[in-house]
């Protein structure tokens, strides 16, 4: 089938342009009990770049992976440019014309960025000839959409800007002319956000179809022609993006009106909780990563730390938590905190008032096998409400007070015995922010806290970092986000190259001088 239609799209070629690309018919997806997908119809214009967008759960994502076949649909057709087209897997997906690059990128660390593009598509049994070839149409492809990469970097080695290039440009080796982007910018900061953004137009200009999933109403309004809004697993609209506005799509996605801004009085700082002088962190490779920093954080404020990935924002987390070691001071209410000894451990800081909501939720904030209850219980297992004796936990314990958190912070499903990897990627941020929103902390350390999170997830979470905040505690916020830096934060600090290029107030500045600052020059250069 998946030949017969590679043909068809061939000898239609000409005169298949009044079809989309793309018709989905009636689909419908259920898992068990869950429906995914229910009736589903949709039409992307050929030549367009499309927009999907829904709350986490919504289904967007579901339906993408029967699009390209990593599921089969219970009911409903598939037509590519106007012919049903059966597709079994991903192999009859890019044969169809189609490619996906994914949110979590489907890359091999250790090989070059020519074996990545190669890697599946060899033209025989001797790689040479089939990387040699890929050579040559790499060049061609990455002068003609601006992907410029080092075919023989490693992609260790590579940002992740750069990585997902290199997953763009493997789609388009395969001769795509439909890509999916799924959260495309999710890990990307806004000058990598930028950039892809341009990419997708010089494709669109060359006649490709382009599927955006995101979260973020500013990309749809910016980059799309057209936007479908996905609920429950429904579609619930599909309107031309110059027709609508971001508050219109947000009442769309989420069934109510949502505020995008952050509504909050003004703050009354109090005494100091958080003191660094000169910190200083050098990794195992011997690079300093930090380079003197000093900062101090108030009770009743959020002081917001501003910059591009991978200026010293996650190494200074890390120090502040417990999670590694530096050189410095660092002094909580008063009190030096250790940084080299026993005493530096993240079990200690929490014991002194600090919690931690990582950047990388799955990586550091929860164990994906674990259930929720145990998810909460990690970090704070020695609380003696969570023991039965010094033996065994109070499991029953654990089980109804993460029942109770889960119900104040709106986890869905709220089933505690649910394991972390079930749950959407907002309802896993849910999770850790009340694990250690509800410790009652004296200091608060977020970092990326809506990073792939939705629009309903996004007002929900800035409202329980103002709420902690309006109780009198001192929050340090890591955002690459520069208008939730903006709009959240009460002073901004910004960072570049493991040093504080200055601080400003959010009302005195604006995303211009912050840009600047966060690219190392001084913020008042015109």
């Amino acid at each position: 089938m998946a030949k017969g239609n590679t043909s068809g799209r061939q000898e239609t070629a000409a005169p298949a342009i009044a079809h989309p690309a793309i018709e989905l018919r009636g689909i419908s997806k259920a898992f068990g009990p869950v429906q995914a997908n229910k009736d589903i119809s949709i039409r992307v214009a050929r030549g367009s770049i499309h927009g999907i967008i829904g709350e986490n759960g919504a289904g967007k994502s579901t339906l993408m992976s029967i699009l390209y076949g990593f599921y089969k649909a219970d009911a409903g057709e598939i037509l590519i440019n106007g012919t049903p087209t059966t597709i079994p897997d991903s192999q009859a997906a890019i044969r169809a014309g189609i490619g996906m690059v994914f949110q979590h990128f489907k890359l091999v660390q250790n090989f070059t960025v020519l074996e990545n593009v190669v890697l599946g598509a060899e033209d025989g049994a001797l790689l040479r000839p089939s990387l040699a070839k890929a050579r040559k149409l790499l060049t061609q492809l990455a002068k003609e959409y601006e992907l410029n990469v080092d075919p023989d970097a490693l992609i260790e080695d590579l940002s992740v800007g750069h990585q997902q290039r290199v997953e763009i440009l493997k789609a388009l080796y395969r001769q795509a002319d439909i890509l999916i982007l799924d959260e495309p910018t999710g890990v990307l900061t806004p000058a990598e956000a930028d950039h892809l953004f341009r990419i997708l137009e010089n494709l669109k200009r060359e006649g490709k179809t382009i599927i955006l999933i995101t979260h973020k109403l500013r990309e749809i309004m910016e980059i799309t022609e057209t936007v479908s809004v996905m609920r429950r697993g429904q579609m619930t609209a599909t309107v031309k993006t110059a027709e609508t506005s971001p508050e219109e799509l947000a009442e769309l996605m989420v069934g109510r009106k949502v505020l995008l801004r952050v509504d909050k009085v003004p703050a009354k700082p109090g005494k100091t909780v958080l003191e660094v002088e000169n910190l200083r962190v050098t990794d195992d490779k011997g690079v300093q990563r930090l380079k003197g920093v000093s900062l101090n954080v108030r009770a009743g404020e959020i002081l917001g730390i501003a910059g591009v990935a991978g200026n010293g924002q996650s190494e200074l987390l890390e120090v502040l938590g417990g999670t590694a070691h530096g050189l410095g001071v660092i002094r909580l209410n008063g009190e030096s905190l250790d940084l080299t000894g026993k005493h530096s451990d993240g079990q200690t800081r929490r014991a002194k008032g600090i919690a931690h909501v990582p950047e990388d939720r799955q990586r550091l904030g929860l164990i994906m096998d674990f259930t929720a209850w145990e998810n909460v219980a990690f970090g704070y297992h020695n609380d003696p409400a969570y023991q039965r004796n010094a033996l065994l936990m109070n499991n029953a314990a654990l089980l109804k007070e993460t029942e109770a958190k889960m119900g104040r912070f709106d986890v869905r499903p709220p089933d505690p015995r649910l394991h972390a990897k079930n749950f959407s990627g907002g309802n896993q941020q849910k999770l850790v922010l009340a694990r250690e929103i509800e410790r009652n902390p004296d200091l608060l350390l977020i970092g990326q806290p809506t990073r792939g999170v939705d629009i309903g997830a996004i007002e929900f979470i800035h409202q329980q970092i103002v709420r902690l905040r309006d109780a009198g505690k001192a929050i340090l916020l890591v955002s690459v986000e520069l208008d939730e830096i903006m709009s959240l934060s009460d002073r901004i600090a910004v960072m570049f190259d493991g040093r504080i290029m200055g601080e400003r107030l959010p009302g005195e500045t604006n995303e211009r001088e912050l840009g600047l600052l966060m690219a190392g020059m001084d913020g008042k250069a015109a």
